[in-house]
């Protein structure tokens, strides 16, 4: 088990030292702030949507490394998906970062699968959350700005 945490910290780390898909989208027809009063965490998340799919998904911010590293997880996960697939997938994300999903054959999740440890942790829930709320108001076209509180 020591060995799975360990491979689940180090993916944490990569993705926060190396985000993927951390820039601006300059094509972007969706764009969405979240901000989490608790760590401090910002992103700007940006989607290019056709015909109701995900065709590009970037974002920009600072935060901590579940933050940054949850966003990045997530757009690597959502190119190609549609705007309903999206929505699913953060009901089962969320459902995982709070304790209450086991991913077992869900392969979509299972991806995501390294944030599970987050519901030990009460308090990081929101880190970990926050690009995945700042992404339903960005799939909604809203312009308002996500907060964890």
């Amino acid at each position: 088990m020591a060995d799975l945490s360990e491979l689940y910290q180090e993916v944490i780390l990569d993705h926060n030292k190396r985000p993927r898909n951390f820039h601006g989208l300059e094509a972007a027809n969706r764009v969405a702030e979240g901000y989490n009063p608790f760590c401090a965490d910002q992103i700007t998340l940006y989607l290019k949507m056709e015909d109701d799919v995900i065709r590009d998904i970037s974002f920009l911010g600072s935060g901590c490394a579940i933050s940054k590293a949850s966003a990045s997880l997530m757009t690597v996960s959502l190119k190609g998906k549609t705007k309903v697939e999206a929505q699913l997938l953060f009901e089962k994300v969320h459902s995982l970062l709070t304790g209450a999903f086991e991913c077992g054959a869900d392969l979509e999740v299972e991806k995501l699968v390294v944030l599970s440890r987050v519901h030990r942790f009460p308090a990081r829930i929101k880190c970990a959350t926050l690009a995945w709320h700042t992404l339903l108001a960005a799939l909604e076209g809203k312009g308002e700005r996500v907060s964890t509180e």
